[in-house]
């Protein structure tokens, strides 16, 4: 009777050290999702808060790096609609007039949708990667002055990671700001130079 009860003790002992771990466990994941959407927040209230009309990126590069933090912020994690409203009239922006004239009154809808569609796949932008300073291709076309630069992109999907390169051509306004005149994946759209994007 002594040991069946020193036995009874063990494995009730077990269960209590078993449900102390499993609970420290999901405190720790808790906490780490509540840091994770912290930080997404604090990303978009980042990006939403900068000023173009006083502070514009200088060159293509941080025109572009600029335009990636808000793809980022739109495809990584829930937004609410003020929240894409406000990121999609950012990016416009960043619009060449021409590119603006070309868009559809649907963008806010077809981005919606292509957002969505991020969303049942699972998949979100990890990371991106501009051309260095040296690879922007800066060109003239109608007299206006342009430049080509590539973006690669890394998409992952669980633990699936892949790779998307575009091409983007920016030309500069009467400002003389850089605004993102197209895109096309990389493989589409051949080399910069002289070429508008295939996405315009």
């Amino acid at each position: 009777m002594k040991r069946f009860r020193g036995l009874k003790g063990t494995i009730i002992f077990v269960l209590l050290i078993f449900m102390l771990i499993g609970y420290y466990f999901y405190l720790s994941n808790r906490h780490k999702d509540a840091a994770e959407e912290s930080a997404e927040s604090s990303q978009v209230q980042d990006v939403l808060l900068r000023d173009l009309s006083r502070n514009y990126p200088a060159t293509p590069k941080e025109v572009l790096r600029y335009y990636s933090d808000l793809t980022e912020c739109f495809y990584n994690g829930e937004r609410s609609e003020e929240e894409l409203t406000a990121l999609a009239d950012k990016a416009m922006e960043l619009y060449d007039e021409e590119l603006i004239r070309n868009q559809t009154t649907e963008y806010k809808e077809k981005l919606k949708e292509d957002i969505d569609k991020f969303h049942t796949m699972k998949i979100e932008i990890s990371s991106y990667k501009t051309s260095s300073s040296t690879d922007v291709d800066y060109f003239t076309k109608d007299g206006r002055e342009c430049a080509g630069l590539y973006c690669v992109y890394t998409l992952r999907s669980g633990s699936n990671l892949q790779y998307v390169e575009e091409v983007f051509i920016l030309r500069k306004d009467e400002s003389g700001h850089w605004k993102i005149l197209g895109w096309d994946r990389a493989d589409n759209a051949g080399a910069p130079s002289g070429k508008e994007a295939g996405n315009v």
